[in-house]
């Protein structure tokens, strides 16, 4: 066989193949409803099916320390960077799958010497005979006549998909819980600025009662309650101080590097977080451009694929081996006229029994699908309570901080009124301290409140998409 009626075979090869024997892919029907709209606070459906963009993170904090976090750890985070291997490593996964579809043609030289005893090779003498060989082989190349390559090859490149989009669906969860500990680390600085404050004016009080005590003015019980009202913001401050320190070692763990100095001393007050509001009456079309919505389809893509491949096993399946090239007894007689020798093997394997391994296989591809379109479903309406969640609780979180200020502001003329009765002689200094408990409780309401309603509205965008963060660092897996 002359290398030209190899490539002629391998052509033929290729018309021959390309039948799929998998299933027509459905996306299936998202079990939710069309869209949210907010009223009162409770999202409900809304007829309205246009299309929105995913709110992007980067638009969405407006905080420049916080930005600039957020970028450290999308560069630094150990999670973020094993899941881009693991989409590097998909990638290869789908190349080496897809080096099937193509056959393999390999050079090959080869000799070999051989000694015969006499009695064997039927001669006076033991015969000793040399061979030597050299020429281009197809190496055992599938004809996919019915599409198990093909369905393998799908299935592969699916899950490859599918990890592109977990990595960014890893992105996504690392912006919004990035945030979550950005903010939780400012909301207990000033709480810390609170009860620091409070101690300060607890020690001014408790020495001034000690003062009135030895002129005889006050009573040794009303040093005791002052004493103990310093004692206790002293306790909190300790508390607090170490859960600031917390704070920072966990984000600081959380981003991957030590925070710029610049950024440890960005302490803002709960107004200046600069987090901006999403939209409302969103359609809940969105929810497909969610990573790791997008990443559960494409798991189902893939068994779905994998059912193909598993149908194809049924079949006849074609395999051809040839070679073409020149043998000679000595190594020099390669080059020579007449040396040409060439080899073709076809083979056909037909399954015919196989103690239902073929079936259970089928089988298994298929439910393997069935759990796969259940965890689709279930993706989504995880999808859809994080994002009614959320906008749910936007109009609450108005409602409380508003309450939250006035409670502030109201404990504050309480804390001045009990001040002043306490001065007068009209009132303990009980009272005193009960305002004192009330506006530190009232300030730090207020400040948790900020916490939740800046953190709420960072998974919202989180839970609607967020935009992408950045590409899949093995590009195409072509």
């Amino acid at each position: 066989m002359k290398l030209h009626t190899l490539t002629g075979a391998l052509a033929l090869a290729g018309l021959l193949s390309a039948c799929s024997m998998a299933p027509t892919y459905e996306t299936p029907a998202a079990p939710v409803a069309a869209n949210w709209t907010v009223s009162a606070g409770t999202p409900t459906a809304s007829t309205d099916a246009t299309g929105v963009a995913p709110v992007q993170w980067q638009a969405f904090f407006g905080n420049a320390p916080l930005r600039e976090v957020i970028a450290l750890t999308l560069e630094h985070n150990r999670d973020l960077r094993a899941a881009a291997l693991n989409v590097q490593a998909y990638q290869a996964l789908y190349r080496i799958q897809k080096a099937d579809s193509a056959p393999t043609i390999g050079a090959q030289v080869a000799a070999s010497r051989q000694r015969t005893p006499a009695d064997v090779a039927q001669a006076p003498d033991a015969v000793t005979a040399s061979t030597y060989t050299g020429g281009v082989g197809l190496v055992s190349y599938e004809l996919d006549l019915f599409g198990r390559v093909q369905s393998l090859n799908e299935q592969a490149l699916q899950q490859y998909l599918a990890m592109d989009s977990t990595h960014k669906a890893t992105q996504l969860s690392l912006v919004a819980a990035v945030a979550s500990a950005w903010l939780t680390w400012q909301a207990d600085q000033q709480m810390l600025d609170v009860v620091s404050r409070t101690l300060a004016a607890n020690h001014q009080a408790l020495e001034l009662i000690v003062a009135q005590v030895d002129h005889g003015i006050a009573t040794d019980l009303q040093r005791h309650q002052a004493q103990a009202a310093v004692d206790s913001a002293r306790a909190q401050l300790a508390q607090l101080t170490r859960a600031v320190a917390q704070d920072l070692n966990a984000l600081q763990t959380l981003v991957g590097t030590e925070l710029p100095a610049h950024v440890r001393d960005a302490a803002l007050p709960a107004q200046d977080w600069q987090l901006a509001d999403v939209p409302v009456g969103l359609p809940a079309q969105v929810l497909a451009q969610r990573p790791d919505i997008l990443a559960a389809e494409q798991q189902l893509k893939a068994a779905n694929a994998h059912i193909g491949a598993a149908r194809a096993a049924f079949f006849p399946s074609i395999s051809l081996t040839a070679s073409a090239g020149a043998a000679s007894t000595e190594l020099s007689g390669l080059f020579k006229g007449g040396a040409g020798a060439w080899s073709f093997a076809p083979q056909i394997n037909i399954p015919l029994f196989a103690g239902g391994r073929l079936q259970a296989s089928l089988d298994y591809a298929t439910l393997q699908k069935d759990v796969r379109v259940a965890q689709y479903e279930k993706a989504i309406q995880t999808a859809f309570q994080e994002v009614a969640d959320g906008l749910a609780a936007r109009t609450t979180y108005v409602d409380q901080r508003e309450a939250s200020q006035r409670l502030v502001k109201t404990s504050s003329q309480y804390l001045e009124l009990a001040q002043l009765r306490y001065d007068a002689g009209v009132d303990a200094y009980l009272t005193v301290i009960d305002a004192q408990r009330s506006l530190r409780g009232g300030g730090g309401g207020a400040v948790k409140t900020g916490l939740g309603e800046g953190g709420g509205r960072g998974w919202v965008v989180k839970a609607l998409g967020g935009g992408v963060v950045g590409q899949a660092p093995g590009g195409k897996p072509f």
